[in-house]
């Protein structure tokens, strides 16, 4: 069983969100999977895990203690709107890839070709400018 304690908590009124130094203490144990975590911190502070950033957990030496940070948004629009991109696509639900993987890189090159407001335009099904 992990315990699971917060210090240096912080209410950010301006970016919605509550902040935190998170420590966990397992001893004997691996570290505590990033979406246990969530789970525990959603029970502590009464809210749903989708809205919780837990990341930057470094272990002690010798183990048994890992120390992080996690960010606890007021809704999921707060939180798709500050947090930045490459957390958003680790924690929250993946997108299924249109197309295969030469349609991906024939549009990439063909949006090379063209400048402004067309990159947006063109489309995987827009072929040769048709």
């Amino acid at each position: 069983m992990a315990t699971i304690r917060t210090r240096k908590f912080f209410t950010n009124r301006i970016l919605n969100r509550r902040q935190m130094v998170v420590d966990v203490i397992h001893p004997g144990k691996p570290n505590m999977s990033k979406n246990d975590l969530k789970e525990k911190l959603a029970t502590m502070y009464r809210t749903t895990a989708d809205v919780i950033m837990p990341f930057g957990f470094k272990t002690d030496f010798g183990g048994g203690r890992s120390t992080g940070f996690a960010l606890i948004y007021d809704n999921l629009d707060a939180l798709k709107k500050v947090e930045p991109s490459f957390r958003l696509k680790r924690f929250l639900a993946k997108e299924d890839k249109k197309g295969g993987r030469r349609q991906r890189k024939e549009l990439k090159n063909r949006k090379k070709k063209v400048k402004g407001k067309k990159k947006t335009e063109m489309g995987s099904c827009k072929r040769n400018g048709k």
